[in-house]
């Protein structure tokens, strides 16, 4: 797998599906596509295969600009073409495409692709980069920065007034790009609804019109700021199912319903198996890497209750997206942007 970079858009690319895109692409490609003001605007999508909404809103927002110059020109890079030919994640004997972007010593092919990338967005004078995803579970619309500066921030908040402050996990395309640029991870819902769609076409199509983005602080009634604190993993020796109290991990059927919503203490995670030992079904950990349950978790009578007030997000219910990423994040609301 190497990268094919190309300065147009091949014929009936944008007929293809996310699915059918192999038909066209021998894989990873980035497409320069000139605009004009010509420091360009980085969108990537697919780097997961089976999160579709960025390819959908992408090719619309091209089809409709048809032989038109673009406002800004567009740098787009389309991922794991392998990957959604299978609509998964990422294949077996794959990376995850978004955690190889800030290991300089990855030794595998996404790793080399990510650092190709990085060093021809450099050079071209990147204006800001915007990286296109879904989720698994039920959450509103957000998005992500890695650095609490007013340009990040009024980039995300062009997108919405939720906005995630995070810096875990390691290796993602938005950490290795706020190092260049203003930088966001939009989240757009599930994959395959048309409301995801239309919210990401409309912010690349009012990235594409920015002339600049402001170095002033984001007024405090347009922006609703969560701090992410902490990852919930769940450790591949503790067999886990959804509605099965037999696992040593279950899940209720509706958890992904929690997202984003205020949590008072005693709030119901999961239940702990009788063969479980009840303190490994979850690995909490910090921001340090520190391990961290017993601060927000606590388990009685079998059941994994919250111990403190908290929001979560990113819960899900799909067994193999918690497996190959995580179950949930924990948030604290409300951080200080820095100037």
């Amino acid at each position: 797998m190497s990268l094919d970079v190309l300065d147009a858009i091949p014929d009936g690319l944008l007929d293809l599906a996310a699915g059918e895109l192999h038909r066209a692409l021998r894989g990873p490609t980035l497409i320069h596509l000139p605009g004009r003001r010509e420091e360009p605007l980085f969108v990537s999508v697919l780097l997961h295969g089976n999160e579709h909404t960025g390819w959908d809103a992408v090719r619309t927002l091209l089809r409709e600009q048809g032989d038109t110059t673009l406002p800004r020109a567009l740098s787009l890079l389309i991922g794991n073409v392998e990957a959604a030919r299978e609509n998964q994640r990422f294949l077996p004997g794959q990376p995850d495409f978004n955690r190889v972007w800030t290991h300089a010593g990855g030794g595998t092919a996404a790793h080399a692709m990510a650092r190709e990338v990085l060093a021809i967005m450099r050079q071209r004078g990147v204006f800001a980069s915007v990286d296109v995803h879904n989720n698994t579970g039920v959450n509103p619309h957000y998005a992500c920065v890695r650095r609490l500066e007013h340009r990040y921030l009024h980039l995300a908040t062009l997108f919405g007034r939720t906005v995630v402050y995070f810096r875990k996990p390691e290796g993602v395309q938005t950490q290795a790009f706020s190092a260049l640029c203003p930088a966001v991870t939009v989240e757009c819902g599930q994959s395959g609804q048309a409301h995801g769609v239309e919210h990401a076409l409309g912010f690349l199509r009012a990235c594409l019109h920015l002339s600049e983005l402001p170095d002033h602080p984001v007024p405090p009634h347009d922006i609703d700021l969560f701090h992410t604190v902490a990852v919930v993993k769940v450790p591949a020796d503790v067999g886990l199912a959804v509605g099965d109290d037999g696992a040593d991990l279950c899940l209720p059927e509706d958890l992904d319903r929690l997202n984003f919503s205020e949590l008072p203490a005693m709030t119901l995670i999961g239940r702990v198996g009788a063969g479980a030992r009840r303190g490994a079904v979850l690995d909490v950990r910090d921001e340090q890497g520190l391990e961290s349950f017993d601060r927000y978790f606590t388990v009685r009578d079998g059941e994994i209750l919250t111990a403190v007030p908290l929001m979560l997000s990113m819960l899900s219910i799909d067994v193999r997206a918690i497996r190959q990423d995580c179950l949930c994040y924990v948030m604290e609301r409300g951080l200080t942007a820095a100037g």
